[in-house]
């Protein structure tokens, strides 16, 4: 009785994750805000804007850090209730900013947005992580993958929201006030489902493939914090990421100057629907190959790919969107379990938030260096072309640091065998 009570916690925790996570795909679709805030409110400054969305990946890993400690010492539950009201409030506030006061939307939609998505993203992955330790990169995949899938529901919903409400420019207010009520209801009803299993738990398993260079020590965030695997994953995932967010900022305005006109929204769906089929494919993927060879495959993909964005021209443009989300996805689910194989299960959520400050450096950077060669290239999208050879060089360099990881920890597992 007690084994199918278990069953049941485990799987209410993993769907609550999901529907969390797919509502924070909404925060993947800011190409369709890009334009219209832009014009709007940063008079046509692309970086200016694209900044906004910069700072909420940034700022999730500040959310990350703290609802990781929250939540070990109150609970899941708590966190994810209290982070869905933040993101709810930051939101709303987003809708009553104006062109004079430009900086607020980065501090609602942006610091607060990033903050309350950061309470709720990575304590559901380590809470549903806990509850199938030996398929983290299965359950990893799955629920990040909620998140990108989140992105393809809600982009013909935020269009229709925004055309209704008067179009581009005009329409994004009113819309931040839907989408807030939509963050509030779901983390206030998902995180009643969201428990932790008990202490003792220890599930079994018919999944044969277990890594035996896994480490069994829990690192506390001290701990991992002295340790040079930390700054190799936090620095590779800050470059690793960076050609994927250009794609994923700027896919409709790229499609639009590519001239695919009305296409320019299924630009928004294919990047978001490849990113969150990423998420799962290469997290199953990570379980069978391993963590660091996965993220060498992905990294030498997004290097090849991101390098053709700005010079292909018709549908190719849209397949390569396509394929650099599908690659960008997998790194999303591959780090968590990567975090969780080198430092344990118990601190996982903290830990990962420190992880999450290599991504959210990489964003900010990445908008700035896609935003300045944007705001140059105006309707000749070929002259992105170095803003993408930067992220393909990123690329390589987190390629190297991968190798370097995969050295280090197998000297760390031939010292305690030995």
């Amino acid at each position: 009785m007690k084994t199918k009570t278990l069953k049941k916690q485990s799987l209410l925790t993993v769907c609550a994750a999901i529907t969390v996570q797919l509502t924070l795909g909404i925060a993947y679709i800011w190409s369709v805000f890009q334009t219209g805030i832009a014009e709007n409110i940063f008079r046509g400054d692309n970086a200016a804007a694209g900044l906004t969305f910069s700072l909420l990946l940034a700022t999730l890993t500040i959310g990350s850090v703290f609802g990781g400690k929250l939540a070990v010492r109150y609970s899941t539950r708590i966190v994810v209730f209290t982070g869905g009201l933040i993101l709810s409030a930051g939101f709303f506030l987003a809708s009553f900013v104006t062109e004079n006061q430009s900086w607020l939307l980065w501090v609602t939609y942006g610091v607060m947005g990033g903050i309350g998505m950061g309470f709720t993203y990575s304590t559901t992955i380590a809470c549903a992580q806990k509850w199938y330790p030996h398929k983290k990169g299965l359950v990893t995949g799955i629920i990040v993958s909620a998140l990108g899938f989140g992105g393809v529901v809600f982009t013909p919903i935020v269009e229709s929201l925004i055309s209704n409400f008067g179009g581009a420019g005009v329409g994004e207010a009113k819309t931040f006030i839907v989408l807030s009520a939509v963050f509030l209801t779901v983390c206030s009803v998902g995180c009643l489902f969201m428990k932790n299993p008990p202490d003792d738990y220890a599930p079994g398993s018919t999944f044969t493939k277990v890594i035996v260079t896994e480490i069994k020590k829990d690192y506390t965030p001290k701990e991992m914090l002295k340790t040079l695997k930390f700054y190799l994953i936090v620095f590779a995932f800050m470059l690793a990421c960076m050609g994927g967010l250009m794609v994923i900022n700027f896919a409709k305005p790229i499609a639009l100057e590519k001239g695919l006109g009305e296409m320019a929204t299924l630009c928004v769906l294919a990047v978001s629907m490849f990113n969150s089929v990423g998420r799962l494919l290469w997290g199953i993927v990570s379980d069978k190959l391993g963590r660091i060879n996965t993220i060498i495959i992905l990294l030498s993909g997004s290097a090849v790919f991101s390098l053709f964005i700005s010079v292909v021209t018709g549908y190719w443009v849209l397949v390569l969107i396509a394929v650099v989300g599908l690659f960008y996805g997998g790194f999303l689910s591959t780090f968590p379990s990567l975090t969780a194989d080198i430092f344990g299960a118990k601190h996982m959520a903290t830990n990962y938030g420190f992880v999450l400050l290599g991504f959210g450096a990489g964003a900010i950077i990445s908008s700035q260096i896609a935003g300045y060669y944007k705001n140059i290239a105006a309707s000749d999208i070929s002259l992105m072309l170095p803003a993408f050879i930067i992220a393909s060089s990123c690329a390589f360099v987190a390629i190297i640091m991968m190798i370097v990881l995969k050295v280090l920890r197998k000297k760390t597992v031939c010292d305690i065998i030995g």
